[in-house]
């Protein structure tokens, strides 16, 4: 049997396959990495497109000797447009429609995407989608030039070698690659149209950055199954937690783009010196340290997306989620030279297979060095470089399901002085009520500086549980899956940590690595009400009255910022206003009939302006 009668394609894909110029299907990582290159191995190769009877160069890939490096031509296509998502079908949603969006029916464009697609030499490329136990057949039709789209996603997903498959492989979703019309049809923009055909979901892909498809299209694949089904796939990172007693919990930190989700697997950051730089006040330039000898031991589980099956959920009245992807897509702007994180380093530097990077410097048969940055046209480094790294090989990865903990949310927050109030008046841990926990997940807030989108001005959200903008159905529905959770799970406790500020201090995505040492070396979730107080701000829930690690305590400016002097009560409750007025903006569109009731209970609560004490009525912690 060849490879391609292994697959059970309907008659309009086959009409594509029977009239291209030919087919490759890919075996072996050797394979996909030569087809990144033009396929014949070469030291650079241009990927290129006739648009328009004008050859337009997209991107250059380069051989490493760790892997292939892919630039794009423009700093545009070097971040993932947030507004990308495009509906093509009449089924229900909450994201606009092509046909509104353009002024046309899709019928017309997916008929001449895939007419293009049979003047090209093709690539199909077998994955798992969601994994080899829980995930979907799923498969990329491209042509063939653009080998390293095809090289990523078989790192990202579950790579299947369609000669060892055993049975039929029907896809349950295709992602068609058709990057020249984002000229022709779009003025230059990302565009993914999701276009729901009942048994068959199919995402055209008309740009070459991989995240608005090759990640989140296949994100948004997943909810769409989940919400049909009644399960979510939550944006998250999760790691296990072994502190030098040998004690184990699992926190799980969710939040949008940019929030610290692939930083909580990392280990905390120090000084040449060995010491942390716990943060540095922007007026005074005092810098605050910390010690801490032996750190805990870090098992990764998940970097940005993990399942929550039904099937998974067990008798502990905790969260039990897996991870959904073969590979992470990280993120390192923040290592900007040698020594930063020494165990990503190695893994990048040294890795036991080749690997795909993007938006780095390089030279042909060199070394790719992740803290070397691709230099954009305003002379300023990329903000948002990426390898994408298998599970396979990194170290102690946990594949099994796990209970979660803690579930803790990230906010990239700005800095804050009584002269420019702004909404960076978070501490450095706060305790969340279930129900003000849930609150944070439905507004999502995108926050500050996001490196990781194009740019956007202010406070903005990234929709229902920071994964809004790959969500195909309703807010509304994912809004009550996720109350389900958190009512399911009362054993799971919730946080907050900022990252980046903390009132007047830069501190980086240090509170999140001393709230994991913090965390964990009280045996996880074991708060006591002696233990906190009530933040100044209803919306941030308790706060540390004070936070020791390893004998050492931590400032109570970076608990209570409102003790800053910097900042002081009046520049808090402004600060605090700027949040609780984003929060009720956002929270209007749930407030509707379909709303779970309690759910809309505690959305009355922000709205009125209720004190804490009324949301731990609703849902009480489980101390």
């Amino acid at each position: 049997m060849s490879k391609l009668q292994k697959f059970n394609f309907n008659a309009e894909v086959m009409d594509v396959i029977n009239n291209c110029k030919g087919v490759t299907i890919p075996e072996t990582k050797a394979e996909l990495i030569k087809l990144a290159l033009g396929g014949e191995g070469a030291d650079s190769f241009t990927v290129e497109y006739d648009v328009n009877g004008k050859t337009y160069a997209e991107a250059v890939v380069t051989r490493c000797k760790n892997g292939a490096v892919i630039n794009y031509t423009e700093d545009y296509m070097r971040r993932r447009d947030p507004d990308c998502l495009i509906i093509g079908d009449e089924n229900a949603t909450d994201k606009p429609r092509y046909r509104e969006a353009f002024g046309q029916e899709f019928s017309t464009l997916r008929k001449d995407s895939l007419e293009w697609l049979k003047e090209q030499e093709l690539i199909i490329v077998p994955v798992m989608a969601g994994g080899d136990e829980y995930g979907y057949e799923a498969v990329l039709i491209a042509p063939k030039n653009a080998g390293f789209f095809a090289c990523g996603l078989a790192d990202l997903q579950y790579f299947t070698n369609i000669a060892e498959y055993e049975g039929v492989f029907t896809p349950k979703v295709i992602i068609y690659l058709a990057p020249p019309f984002r000229h022709t049809h779009f003025d230059g923009k990302q565009i993914v149209v999701h276009n729901r055909l009942g048994d068959l979901y199919e995402l055209f892909s008309y740009n070459l950055y991989p995240g608005p498809s090759a990640k989140k299209g296949l994100y948004g694949f997943l909810l769409d199954i989940g919400e049909r089904e009644g399960w979510v796939v939550v944006h998250t990172a999760a790691v296990k937690i072994i502190t030098p007693y040998e004690n184990e919990i699992v926190m799980m930190h969710e939040g949008a783009s940019g929030g610290g989700k692939s930083e909580m697997s990392e280990h905390i950051h120090r000084e040449p010196d060995g010491n942390i730089l716990v943060g540095k006040n922007l007026v005074t330039n005092e810098k605050f340290y910390l010690h801490i000898d032996e750190p805990c031991e870090l098992h990764p589980i998940a970097d940005d997306m993990a399942m929550c099956h039904p099937k998974m959920q067990n008798e502990s009245k905790k969260l039990v989620i897996k991870d959904v992807e073969a590979g992470w897509f990280v993120r390192v702007d923040h290592i900007k030279k040698y020594g930063t994180d020494p165990n990503l380093e190695n893994s990048c530097i040294h890795s036991e297979e080749p690997l795909v990077f993007m938006s780095m410097q390089c030279q042909p048969n060199s070394t790719c060095l992740i803290w070397e940055h691709t230099i954009e046209s305003n002379g300023l480094p990329c903000p948002n470089p990426r390898v994408i790294l298998p599970r396979r090989l990194i170290k102690h990865i946990v594949d099994e399901p796990v209970e979660v903990d803690v579930r803790s949310f990230g906010v990239r927050t700005p800095p804050c002085v009584k002269e420019r109030p702004t909404y960076g008046i978070m501490g450095l841990l706060h305790i969340l009520p279930p129900a003000l926990g849930w609150l944070w997940r439905l507004v999502a807030p995108r926050g500050h500086n996001n490196p990781s989108i194009v740019e956007t001005e202010g406070m903005t959200s990234e929709g229902i549980g920071s994964y809004g903008f790959f969500l195909t159905g309703s807010v509304v529905k994912q809004a009550n899956l996720l109350l389900e959770q958190v009512l399911n799970s009362p054993n799971t406790r919730y946080v907050l940590i900022p990252n980046q500020h903390i009132g007047c201090y830069q501190v980086g995505f240090m509170p999140q690595w001393i709230a994991r040492e913090y965390i964990a070396r009280r045996g996880g979730a074991k708060f006591k009400q002696e233990h906190f107080t009530k933040a100044r701000c209803d919306l941030l829930g308790f706060c540390l009255e004070s936070l020791k690690v390893d004998g050492q305590f931590i400032g109570k400016a970076f608990l209570q910022p409102e003790t800053q002097p910097e900042i002081g009560l009046d520049g808090y409750d402004k600060g605090a206003k700027i949040l609780t007025d984003f929060f009720k903006s956002e929270l209007a569109k749930f407030n509707v009939p379909e709303l779970n009731p309690i759910g809309k209970q505690i959305i009355e609560l922000c709205l009125n302006d209720a004190p804490l004490e009324e949301y731990l009525k609703v849902i009480p912690i489980k101390y």
